[in-house]
Parts: C-alpha cells; structure tokens; sequence
C-alpha cells in the first residue's frame, strides 16, 4: 500500500564463519568502516556485526535516529526490519506441522474450517505452503488497501480476521492457486491468522513466546522503534521528490501523518497491525544476529526448535523454475560463491551453484517506501560491479537475510 512509509533506518548484519574458535571478547568496532559508507550512499544511518561461531566479535552504528537531528544511532538501537518478519512467520507455521497441528498441503479450508462453507469456490483448493510461498493467487490490489485501512483502529488480532474474512469470502483470488506467484502481504496475514484461530491467542503473543524467546532475542516488538514524537531509537525515512530524505515521525497516521510530494498523499509512519506477520517486526542489530545464527545453524543440522529437514524445506525454492522459499528468496550472488537465501525481497535472479564460504549475511535497507503490492517495488539489484553486499533496495524497506548455505 503506496501510503505506508517504512519505520526502518538502515541495519546490516553479516555473520561469517571461521575456522577457528571466537575469543570471549568485546566486540572490535566497526563505526569508522561504516561511516564512510553511510555517507556514500547518503544514508540516516547504518549499522552492522560480525559474527563468528555464534559470538559477535565487531559491530558498530553510524549515523543519526533522524535525519537533521543531533542524536546518534548506537548498536544498542532497534530497527525496523520489514518483511524479514516474513521468514519468522514461516518458521512459526514449520513448527506448528513439526508438532502435526499442521501439514503443508493443508487447504485453505482446513485453515479455517469454520469458515469453509462460505469461503470463495476458487480459494479452496490453495494450501499453506501456497500462501507461504505467494503461490496462493493472491494480489487483488483495488481492496486491499482499502480493506487494511478501514479497520485500523481495531485490534490486531480482530483486523486480521476482518480482512481474512473479505479475502477469502468476499473476493476471489487473481490466479489458480498453485500457478502463478505473486508476492503479496496477503498471504502472510492469512496464515498469522489461522495461526491464530489454532493456537488461540494473538501473533504477537506467539513470536514472542516461540521464537523471540527462545533465542534471546529481548529487543523484538513491533512496528516503528522510537514512540511518539521522542528520538529515542531510529525513525523510518522516505525518500521524496529530488531525492530528499524525509524523517517520519513514528506516531504519524493516515489522518494526521505528513505529506510526501512523491506520494501525493498523507503518509503513515508504519502499516496497521493486521500486517504484522508480513512485515512489523523490530529489533536490535545484536538480535537479528542471533536470528541469522539460528537459522544458518538449521541449515547445517544443527539447528534447535525446528527439524533438520523443515529447516532444509524452508530455505528450498518451492518451484524448481523459481527462486522463492518460505519467506526467502534464494538468489545467486558473486560474494557467495553460489545460491544465497535472502529474507524480506523479492527474487531477480537465478543460480544453482553451491556455496563454498558457509556465510550468513543479513541486510535491511530503509529509507525507501515500504511496498505492499507486487514484485516490482522490491527488486534487489546489484551494484554496478554485481556486489550483493551493495546492493540497491528500490522501494522496499527491507533487503533481508542472506544465508548461504554448504
């Protein structure tokens, strides 16, 4: 939904692994490497860590909360992180089949059956792994933003089952379900939903519980960091007409947000909640570290809460001739030596290499607008010489995880 801002500054996370054991040190700073970068790009701010075996062993931040403002960004600030909230969702439904609650292949029907008599003949056949994967046919932009906005101003949890019961009962899906992809927010409210209805209590309540947790992660919450009008962690910036990067102010609403030139339109400083398991969550620079850690150690087989092989299905592309996982996409780059899973972007491009450097790297791009509707607003693209690690985020908040795997 083009009136949406992203709440995100800039965060990158890149996670190497060594041959050797990290030394229980302090971190080395990484704050004059990132200076020069930061004003390079002309961004708010940056910040970054390096982690070996599991340690953070350099971070740093650079750069400003608000642009104009004297406040400075520190390693301790949380960022908005976008639709790298995707792959934590999907890792929420792969525990819920590795407990047999779920299956993959489960129909929408089955999702909510008691909504199945009444949901839209074309919808019924689309199953989990469908929607998880924007397989599902979802992408119906002329309600969507419409829909989303309306109920706003009502609980998470009672937006999310509004705008499910106009999707799937009031409208129809754009394609066959199984056919086409499409990335769209819908299909992750649908399963945070359903996720829901089973488990009986709010999405937020259940990362929390499942996942943020479980791994330390003490700095996650949802939607823009800094509260109100104080400077007190990163605020989201868009990026308007003659390339001017504008603060948003995280309290900032559809009736009472700022006016954006490129936009033509009032702006809001984040999306409703009922977007949450599509693209809200914040955190630290040192959490998200702890996220790609987890999720490369599954990779490897020695991963916690989740199977080996669900960890494997969730970093796999769902159709052979694409390039989308489970909240991933999976991309050839030339710093990885081959395939790289990346969280939070839409696919451009194909490769079947192994990777010979076992590196995680996570990165989150957001001065630009945050995309609700199709790939075409978040198209990562390399730089000019084919680096990822430089690589342009063209109207999306997030870049996301990259997570190479041996």
């Amino acid at each position: 939904m083009s009136a949406v801002v992203s709440a995100t500054t800039v965060a990158v996370l890149v996670s190497a692994v060594a041959l050797f054991s990290a030394l229980a040190a302090p971190p080395a700073s990484m704050d004059q490497t990132l200076e020069p970068i930061r004003k390079k790009n002309r961004l708010p701010a940056l910040a970054a860590a390096v982690v070996r075996n599991g340690h953070i062993v350099a971070s740093g931040a650079s750069g400003f909360r608000k642009e104009g403002s004297p406040e400075r960004v520190t390693v301790k600030d949380q960022w908005h992180i976008g639709s790298c909230t995707k792959s934590m969702t999907a890792a929420l439904a792969a525990m819920m089949v590795d407990e047999g609650q779920w299956r993959w292949d489960m129909k929408v029907t089955e999702m909510f059956p008691e909504l199945a008599d009444k949901i839209t003949r074309e919808w019924r056949g689309a199953t989990l792994e469908e929607f998880l994967t924007h397989y599902s046919g979802a992408g119906n932009e002329d309600w969507f933003d419409a829909g989303i906005l309306a109920w706003a101003k009502m609980p998470p949890l009672k937006q999310r089952a509004a705008f499910v019961h106009d999707c799937l009962i009031g409208h129809a899906p754009t394609t066959k379900p199984g056919t086409v992809w499409k990335y769209d927010n819908a299909n992750y409210i649908v399963v945070g939903h359903a996720m829901e209805l089973k488990l009986r209590q709010p999405w937020e309540d259940i990362i929390r519980e499942r996942l943020f947790k479980p791994l330390g992660m003490d700095s996650a919450g949802f939607g823009p960091p800094a509260r109100g009008r104080a400077i007190d962690e990163p605020w989201g910036h868009v990026v308007v007409e003659g390339g001017r990067i504008t603060p948003m102010p995280p309290d900032a609403t559809g009736e009472a947000g700022i006016w954006v030139a490129e936009m033509q339109q009032k702006a809001m400083a984040d999306n409703p909640a009922a977007l949450g398991p599509a693209g809200m969550v914040h955190c630290s620079i040192g959490d998200l570290a702890k996220y790609a850690t987890w999720q490369l150690r599954g990779a490897r087989g020695q991963g916690t809460l989740l199977k080996a092989a669900t960890f494997k299905k969730l970093h796999t592309r769902f159709k052979k001739d694409g390039n989308y996982a489970f909240g991933w996409s999976v991309e050839h780059r030339d710093w990885a030596g081959g395939d790289s899973d990346e969280s939070g972007e839409s696919p451009r491009s194909k490769g079947d290499h192994e990777n010979e450097n076992n590196e995680i790297r996570t990165t989150v791009h957001g001065v630009h607008r945050q995309p609700e509707r199709g790939p075409e607003r978040g198209i990562s693209r390399p730089n000019e010489r084919g680096n990822a690690d430089t690589a342009e985020s063209q109207g999306q908040g997030v870049q996301g995880i990259h997570s190479c795997k041996s």
